[in-house]
């Protein structure tokens, strides 16, 4: 698999698509703005700038990764010819199945089509093609160039040949990929998303603060990232959706979300993204200020 498409330029496409270039891979990067593909762009060459002044790359592997990399806003066209379709576009399941149903049709049919998501059944968005074999997902970390785990979702039926052949290239990338099944949240989000919700419902019902509450979870518990903060960096907003996948998946009020997170959701605090959430990012992307709502 040497040409590799990626749908979407944001926060986990553009890391996705500098890990496959940086690797050797010929990558179209595909989204519907230009202006996407713009800061995109600009975030790999940041991050790989990063990497050149630790002394990770050399100059040449900054350019050659860069030169890796093919930007395109038209679908059809950048999917032409390509051995994988890596989709990153928003955790929204009608998105999603609009997007893999057009992908069906124009791809190749030995094209392996995958999905970054980190809540949403492979088997629903199979159902939307005719080459259910070989739909999976392949669930990146953040920040993906950094982050060493992919989360290897095979959908009801997915084949034995496409899972291996991601599980290798997974392996190729320098990650270690962990095959799981097909249920809400899969591993990754079933467990933590819980966590994050139960510290969201700890800062409403009134037991701690929220800098309070994260260093309990850091010092007491090795987490290098409080919850709280954790959910910021995530975005409020995802933390919501994926809550809500499990909340309906599984029917069981465990995975409720706090009414806390729904309010702040509504009221556009994000988190990093928006500039605030439990913290305040105005001044600084690190959570050093709690957000004044919190004081």
């Amino acid at each position: 698999m040497q040409h590799i498409a990626v749908i979407g330029a944001g926060t986990m496409g553009n890391g996705i698509a500098h890990v496959f270039a940086q690797n050797g891979h010929k990558v179209n990067l595909i989204d519907l703005s230009e202006d996407s593909l713009t800061k995109g762009l600009t975030t790999i060459t940041k991050n790989l700038d990063r990497m050149l002044a630790k002394e990770k790359i050399t100059e040449s592997d900054k350019t050659t990764t860069l030169n890796n990399i093919s930007t395109f806003t038209i679908l059809r066209e950048g999917v032409a010819n390509v051995d994988l379709v890596v989709e990153a576009a928003s955790e929204n399941l009608t998105v999603k199945l609009s997007i893999f149903k057009e992908l069906d049709a124009i791809c190749d049919e030995n094209t392996i089509l995958a999905t970054n998501t980190s809540s949403i059944s492979i088997t629903q968005i199979a159902a939307a093609t005719n080459r259910p074999q070989k739909i999976i997902g392949m669930h990146f970390m953040n920040p993906v160039p950094i982050m060493q785990l992919v989360e290897i979702i095979r959908g009801y039926s997915t084949s034995d040949e496409t899972t291996q052949q991601i599980m290798k290239l997974s392996t190729e990338l320098g990650k270690t990929p962990t095959e799981v099944n097909d249920y809400p949240g899969f591993v990754a989000n079933r467990i933590l998303m819980p966590m994050i919700n139960e510290a969201i419902e700890t800062l409403y019902n009134g037991v701690a603060g929220v800098s309070e509450i994260d260093t309990v979870m850091k010092l007491g518990m090795a987490h290098p990232m409080g919850p709280l903060q954790l959910a910021d960096f995530i975005g409020l907003d995802v933390c919501l959706s994926i809550l809500n996948v499990m909340h309906d998946g599984f029917k069981s009020s465990k995975y409720a979300p706090c009414p806390l997170l729904v309010n702040m959701v509504m009221a556009k605090k994000l988190g990093v993204k928006s500039g605030e959430g439990f913290y305040d990012y105005s001044e600084s992307r690190k959570a050093k200020k709690v957000s004044s709502q919190f004081l």
